[in-house]
């Protein structure tokens, strides 16, 4: 019997503010007004935009893989989307990839929808979206269609391309008969990826030739074997005299936090992004949307990343603990932002760094260094980061005492917590529902 999945999604993206204005009548936006004025007195105010776009990004990308998941099961009649829009009450549940009033926000378009969710979609099945430097990318490629007739003759044309567009494969498979359905298998990609030398991510596009429909997906390559991590980088999994001490001396330290961060254990990460809403599900994770790093930046040199996250971040994100930056000074931005829903607005940290006393810190909650082999993108981030800090470039532009370093890592007193709980205005406590 077929079978519909019903309501897929949901994924939660950042407010867009720019669309307090569009409000001319008596209706009026007073909760992103509210949230607005909150994200401004937690001084990340001037980073509304970013992380709408970041939010964004990933949102798309989270229907991107569910519609296709959807699509390659065999025997699937088709999926529901709750709506295209954002659905403003029930607590502002902001899961559309269109606003309220039927606007695209900025970080995804219609063509780019279309390349996932038609009447005719290429599909891809990858192993995995990480390879190492010593392995052979193999992918099969199939067709959903859903067109009105069969495809008497499809011929289906893919590429892999790296950053610059130079081509390092690339075939046809067909043509052949298409049928109505899902699961048609049109052939198998193989390319072996030993000439690549460095981090790179690559690209793989599939295109039905003569017709508009077109899809792709990124993958990452890194290197099978690294250098040694540098001498005058010190490591370390806590705050300890030793780490102190370093610091004292003019040292650079690399402090990986992994399951030790007490200011910040409350706020669940997943790699995906909250579900509707944190204030209609507020104890279910989880409870961030995304990420906001700093993709130019030189700690990222070997680590190709944009501003939000992607699949190659799955492994560093994925029930990783993040760090409330509250006590850090106001302008403080850390190198990975984890964004936090709208109702809290909590100034959160990932991978930070500072100068503390006479030396240079580089902290991060996300643990880096279980399973290696396994693991081969948090393995490239924690020699990017190396690397940078044993560089001339490592010169963070924010100070911060070592005490405050100290107070992610302590419980706060009985007077702490009950004089932050009185700082937090009623409208702005997520509320339970019956």
């Amino acid at each position: 019997m077929p079978y519909l999945a019903h309501e897929m999604g949901q994924y939660c993206v950042f407010p867009n503010f720019n669309e307090i204005q569009k409000y001319t009548g008596d209706y009026q936006p007073r909760n992103f007004e509210m949230f607005r004025q909150d994200l401004q007195d937690h001084h990340m105010g001037d980073q509304a935009a970013d992380f709408l776009l970041a939010s964004g990004k990933l949102q798309a990308l989270c229907y991107k893989a569910e519609i296709e998941k959807a699509l390659r099961t065999p025997g699937f009649a088709g999926f529901q989307l709750l709506g295209l829009t954002d659905f403003p009450g029930q607590g502002t549940a902001l899961v559309g990839v269109l606003d309220a009033f039927w606007d695209e926000k900025g970080y995804n378009t219609a063509a780019e929808f279309r390349r996932f969710c038609n009447a005719t979609v290429p599909l891809v099945r990858l192993p995995k979206f990480v390879f190492r430097s010593d392995e052979t990318l193999e992918a099969s490629l199939e067709l959903a269609h859903f067109g009105p007739q069969p495809l008497s003759q499809a011929r289906l044309h893919w590429q892999l391309t790296d950053p610059a567009g130079a081509v390092l494969g690339q075939g046809t498979f067909g043509p052949q008969l298409v049928p109505i359905g899902n699961g048609t298998t049109l052939g198998t990609v193989r390319v072996p990826l030993a000439g690549i030398r460095r981090a790179t991510q690559l690209k793989l596009t599939a295109t039905v030739e003569g017709t508009p429909f077109a899809n792709d997906w990124d993958v990452w390559v890194y290197p099978a074997t690294l250098p040694p991590p540098p001498k005058d980088v010190y490591f370390s999994t806590a705050l300890d005299s030793k780490t102190e001490e370093v610091l004292r001396r003019g040292g650079n330290v690399y402090l990986q936090l992994a399951g030790k961060i007490v200011k910040g254990k409350e706020v669940v990460q997943y790699f995906q992004p909250a579900f509707w809403n944190t204030s209609w599900f507020k104890m279910r994770p989880p409870h961030t949307t995304g990420i906001l790093c700093q993709p130019r930046h030189p700690a990222f040199a070997d680590f190709p990343t944009e501003l939000h996250s992607d699949l190659q971040w799955w492994e560093i994100l994925d029930r990783q603990q993040v760090m409330v930056l509250e006590d850090f000074p106001p302008a403080f931005r850390p190198l990975v932002q984890p964004i936090d829903t709208w109702f809290l607005n909590r100034r959160l940290g990932l991978l930070l760094e500072a100068k503390v006393g006479n030396g240079k810190l580089v902290v991060c909650s996300a643990d880096l260094t279980t399973d290696p082999e396994q693991r081969p993108a948090a393995r490239q981030l924690l020699y990017s980061v190396q690397r940078y800090m044993a560089s001339d470039q490592f010169n963070p532009p924010y100070s911060v005492e070592l005490a405050v370093i100290r107070k992610l890592l302590t419980e706060p007193t009985r007077e702490q917590f009950n004089a932050f709980s009185k700082a937090v205005p009623d409208e702005l406590r997520p509320k339970a529902v019956n």
